[in-house]
């Protein structure tokens, strides 16, 4: 996987071998955005299934749900990486039943892992070709953190809207917020969108009102990490206050998302973990201090929009719309 710490400067890639590699990239933000997270989990998972040398499915079984739960423990938020998870879960669960041998299930786990890849990358085309009707013909775009190829399997949820506009001919310029503290926009979204020849403009976070304000952005979209089921949406810290920001200016707000994202069984948005982050995050940048010491520090990972600041929620099987408690539990029928 590309080491998404050493963008846009250096493009290195890591070599996970085991799940604890893969954990161990997860926590510390190798790979991010929670599409990808939930696919690296899928792959740890496999990883260490097909590197077993169990002797039995028994001790076979120990082991995997042993690194199912050290992969889940890695970060709490972005709900793909639970839902691959449990995916995984229920494959191997489905094999035991029926008595399959443990090369028999290591390769129904390898199969499930490729699967779910694969999947995500269908997903995420599905996704912008829905989305790219809501981007008009000439847009100024308005982003938050990354929902890339960097955040998916590949081409991305929000970006991946962008992309498909981009393809249906569509003049498309995009403002990409640098969303602080890991400047995701300015580091990674720029970096996607640069390599594919698309207008980006990189502005500090604190920029995006008086942008709005300018008549500047046509429309928001962004990804998400887990969405309730009345339509609140976690997503990277900031993105609320470019939500309130792009209610006050009359900007549409949409949010761009794979299934695997909606979370029916969190009621609103107050039930969904936020995760808090080492202060170096913000008090260093590289080796330099930016901040005193002994002043506190406070480093949310994400944020909750209100469902009510949300004009539409893109999924592989269309848009859903307002009222989202009808929307989306319909649109994930099947799916759960």
């Amino acid at each position: 996987m590309i080491d998404q710490r050493k963008l846009p400067s250096k493009e290195v890639y890591v070599r996970c071998r085991t799940a604890k590699d893969v954990a161990r990239a997860i926590r510390t933000m190798v790979i991010r955005g929670a599409p990808a997270i939930g696919v690296a989990a899928a792959m740890g998972v496999a990883l260490d299934v097909r590197r077993s040398r169990a002797t039995g499915t028994t001790q076979l079984a120990t082991e995997f749900y042993r690194t199912c739960d050290l992969l889940a423990a890695t970060r709490p938020t972005a709900v793909n990486l639970f839902w691959a998870i449990e995916r995984m879960k229920r494959v191997f669960a489905g094999g035991m039943r029926v008595g399959r041998s443990t090369a028999e299930l290591q390769a129904l786990i390898d199969a499930e892992a490729v699967r779910l890849h694969d999947e995500d990358v269908a997903n995420c085309r599905a996704i912008g070709r829905h989305g790219a009707g809501v981007v008009p013909a000439e847009a100024r775009v308005l982003t938050h953190c990354n929902a890339g190829a960097l955040a998916t399997g590949r081409y991305g949820s929000a970006l991946g809207v962008i992309r498909a506009a981009v393809e249906a001919g569509k003049r498309v310029a995009v403002y990409a917020d640098e969303t602080r503290p890991f400047l995701q926009g300015a580091r990674l979204t720029a970096w996607e969108l640069v390599r594919d020849g698309i207008d980006t403009t990189v502005i500090t976070d604190g920029m995006a009102g008086s942008l709005m304000r300018a008549g500047m952005v046509d429309v928001v979209v962004v990804g998400a990490d887990r969405i309730a089921a009345n339509g609140d949406v976690a997503n990277k810290i900031g993105t609320y206050t470019v939500a309130v920001l792009a209610r006050e200016h009359g900007v549409p707000f949409y949010v761009a998302a794979p299934l695997s994202t909606i979370d029916l069984s969190t009621p609103d948005g107050s039930g969904i973990p936020i995760e808090e982050r080492d202060a170096k995050e913000m008090t260093y940048m590289g080796a330099s201090q930016l901040v005193p010491e002994g002043a506190a520090v406070w480093n949310p990972a994400f944020d909750v929009t209100p469902a009510s600041f949300v004009a539409g929620i893109i999924t592989e099987r269309g848009i859903c719309r307002p009222p989202f408690a009808e929307s989306l539990k319909h649109v994930c029928d099947g799916n759960q």
